[in-house]
């Protein structure tokens, strides 16, 4: 289950053995009517996983922030500071011409005006479910947009 959702070998590991360790330690609070104890270990697995993945993925924004900042400090120069912040805006906003209208409606609701998924699809009158995917689709199209931007550029 973790080496599907983590794609890497070792991340997996270490979050397989955080698993055992949370089972382990809550094996008291397993309540047999709430499903099998395979399927409270995978939820419990599951869960980890994506929490690592998000892990990762605001270590990789925080980097990229600061990397911003170092280059803002090489150039000590607010001006070349804001002109590098508005070409990373410029782009993300051109990848949101790329999407789909719901799409694009429900990654501004979910990122732009900082709703949770049970708040965008309220917003949108469409179920949780229905939210993510209009999400997750729109962020995979605007990715191969920024990545097909970079190799062109260069």
């Amino acid at each position: 289950m973790t080496m599907r959702v983590l794609c890497d070998r070792g991340y997996a590991e270490d979050v397989t053995q955080e698993v055992f360790v949370e089972v382990w330690s809550k094996a008291a609070s397993f309540d047999a009517r709430c499903g099998s104890p395979l399927a409270w270990m995978i939820t419990i697995a599951h869960r980890r996983a994506i929490d690592r993945v998000r892990s990762e993925q605001s270590r990789t924004a925080r980097d990229q922030r600061n990397s911003l900042l170092s280059m803002r400090r090489c150039f000590d120069d607010d001006v070349a500071a804001e002109v590098l912040a508005e070409m990373s805006n410029h782009r993300v906003v051109a990848c949101l011409d790329c999407l789909t209208d719901l799409e694009r409606e429900a990654i501004v609701l979910a990122y732009i005006d900082r709703l949770t998924y049970r708040e965008t699809a309220a917003a949108l009158d469409i179920p949780v479910p229905t939210a993510k995917s209009r999400i997750r689709e729109g962020l995979h199209r605007m990715r191969h947009q920024l990545e097909g931007e970079l190799v062109t550029v260069g």
